[in-house]
């Protein structure tokens, strides 16, 4: 091949090559426009069979509830419950820690409207406002107080999948050094915390027993002092 040949071959060459890759991005780029168009039709969906659990579950309660109650009532197929959720339980279980992070994300936007001084003013506030909720919703507070473990919890604020409580518990620790505030065992306090209000708004706000919300609220106000005593020290 003469010289001037074999120059126009590799000009020829070069060109196929970045008419190529010029292919090549434009698809990638396509590919990632159309996925990040499906992400909030994925989230509606999804969304959509998490909402229309809860009606069911609170009304059904969960035994008596099928998969393709909530699908029908939703409007979508069975096989996109599937594209999202393993079985039942799979669904309850992360439906429980959707409804838990979209309270604690209101109770922080309560919070961020109010000056707070301390890490146990924050706790306390939190609480209050938690425990208010639960008396106005019933099957609010029923759902998440009697279904909410820690592993459940811990998986929501762990996970991506959950943005509200994940913030959440990141906002517990920002508040925990916002405070100069040591804490050796940071997930066992908030263990502990959530527990204790679980267990105590279930039997007083829905029975009443031993007494109501209101008049076992300035104890559980002394026992979550004593708790945050224990578990933490100023640095």
């Amino acid at each position: 091949m003469k010289k001037g040949h074999f120059i126009d071959f590799l000009k020829i060459c070069l060109i196929i090559k970045d008419t190529v890759a010029g292919i090549l991005q434009k698809s990638r780029n396509t590919r990632g426009m159309k996925m990040e168009r499906q992400k909030p039709i994925r989230n509606e969906r999804r969304n959509a069979l998490f909402q229309t659990a809860y009606e069911l579950l609170r009304y059904k309660g969960f035994a008596k509830t099928t998969i393709s109650d909530i699908v029908n009532k939703a409007g979508l197929a069975k096989g996109t419950f599937y594209l999202y959720f393993k079985d039942k339980y799979d669904l309850r279980d992360r439906l429980i820690a959707y409804q838990a992070g979209k309270l604690f994300e209101d109770a922080h936007k309560e919070l961020d409207k109010k000056e707070i001084n301390s890490f146990e003013e924050e706790v306390l506030f939190l609480t209050d406002y938690i425990i208010g909720r639960f008396e106005k919703q019933h099957s609010l507070m029923q759902f998440i107080a009697k279904n909410l473990s820690w592993g459940i919890f811990k998986n929501a604020f762990s996970s991506t999948e959950f943005p509200e409580a994940q913030g959440f518990y990141e906002h517990y620790l920002e508040a925990l050094n916002k405070f100069n505030v040591k804490c050796e065992e940071p997930e066992l306090l908030l263990f502990t915390i959530i527990e204790l209000l679980g267990s105590t708004s279930y039997n007083c706000i829905l029975y009443k027993q031993p007494v109501t919300m209101q008049e076992y609220l300035p104890h559980l106000h002394r026992i979550l002092h004593q708790l945050l005593i224990a578990f933490t020290e100023e640095a």
